[in-house]
Formats: structure tokens, sequence, C-alpha cells
């Protein structure tokens, strides 16, 4: 227990919370904590969200699969976040996607009859809970958005511009295959393929297995 109440002391859900509290809050029998290992089904789609899920460690992934077997990630969730506030209590509650481990990783499953009494026993609970749906939300509309109005050219230059900016080079070093770039981008590998060979015949860009080259950043800009 010492071990994950660390962990919690540290995440936005149990700020208001310190390690005494949390001790005292944590009842055997309202939680359990399980490992998964890399590439293992945490929830499938359809399947009745049961807990609300802390990641201890580890990295997971939230994937839309169709009929046709294509995959569409919609976000990567690593240590500290929080999976199911935006089911436990719908209507609703069925996982719309697949929950995937992208790495070997540990969840704390909190059942829903804890995380009711927190809310209503702990105003200040109660608002990062609601900031955890809300974030949830967001971030689910988001990728709708960009999806259903921006072109293949564009969603490659959105990507390339941010992880530009975050590693502070125009050489972007791609910390995935392009299987998992076409997955994040929510088109085809083929597709991707194609469209990189398109920019570079166009001179905005060079690139390998391991890194695309940003050659007229200005030009991308305009696509945007």
């Amino acid at each position: 227990m010492k071990d994950f109440i660390k962990i919690l002391e540290n995440t936005e859900l149990f700020k208001c919370f310190n390690s005494e509290e949390l001790e005292n809050i944590f009842d055997e029998r309202y939680y359990t904590v399980k490992d998964y290992e890399k590439n293992s089904i945490i929830y499938l789609q359809n399947e009745k969200c049961e807990s609300l899920d802390v990641i201890l460690n580890g990295i997971i992934t939230i994937q839309k699969i169709d009929q046709d077997g294509k995959i569409l990630t919609i976000s990567d969730f690593m240590s500290g976040d929080v999976l199911g506030e935006n089911l436990l209590f719908s209507a609703s509650s069925n996982y719309p996607m697949t929950i995937t481990a992208k790495t070997d990783c540990t969840l704390l499953h909190m059942k829903s009859s804890l995380v009711l009494a927190l809310c209503q026993k702990n105003e200040c609970f109660l608002k990062s809970f609601l900031m955890s749906l809300s974030s949830k939300t967001l971030i689910l509309s988001n990728k709708i958005k960009s999806l259903t109005m921006k072109t293949i050219r564009q969603l490659i230059i959105d990507f390339l511009l941010i992880e530009s900016f975050s590693q502070g080079s125009t050489n972007v070093k791609l910390n995935m295959t392009k299987k998992d770039l076409a997955e994040k981008l929510g088109v085809q590998r083929s597709s991707l393929s194609r469209e990189l060979n398109k920019m570079r015949n166009d001179g905005l860009v060079e690139y390998n297995s391991n890194y695309i080259y940003i050659k007229d950043i200005e030009s991308m800009k305009h696509f945007i």
C-alpha cells in the first residue's frame, strides 16, 4: 500500500489528502491493484466500466477499432492519470473504445462506492474529479474535431510542429513506429506514407525510419 500511496499524493485527484489520510481511505474491500503486461487488453470495447482507475506506473493507450480492423489511437495516458471517471456513473457505462497496456503497467482499481463516498465527503476531491471528467471530454472532442476538419497533410504538420517545438529542433525524432504514428493521427499507414512522399516531393520534409527533417517550416505553417 505505501508504494502506491506515495504516487497518489502527487496526482491531481488526490492532492487534497496527505499520506496518513490516504492510508485511512483505502480499505482493501474497496480497491484492487493489478499488473498488466505490455500489449495486453485492459478493457475491451463495450465492456462495462465498474471502477475508477489510477495508473500507478506505465503507459496505457485508448484506441477505437472498427469492423475492418482499422485502429484510431485517441490518446495515451501515464502514471498519475485517471481512467473511467466519464463512465463510472453514466447511464451507459460501457467503454466505447479498447484500452490496452502500451508498456508493462500497474493500475489501482477503485470501486464506485468508494469514489461516491469521497465525492460526498470531500469538496476538494469532488472538484478534482469533475475537472478530470471535463478534461477527458475535451480530449475526445478535440480528437474528433481534428479528424473531421483536417486533411492528412494538416494532421502531419500539426504533429511535426508540436514535436519540433517540444524537441527544440526541426529534426524531429520519431519516438514511435510509422504504424504507431498513423494510428495516432487516425489514418491508414499507406495514406501516411503516401502523404509523406508528397511532402518530400514538395520540398517540405525529408525522412527516414528514425527522423522527419523539416525543410521548409514557413511553408508548412500555411497549411494550418
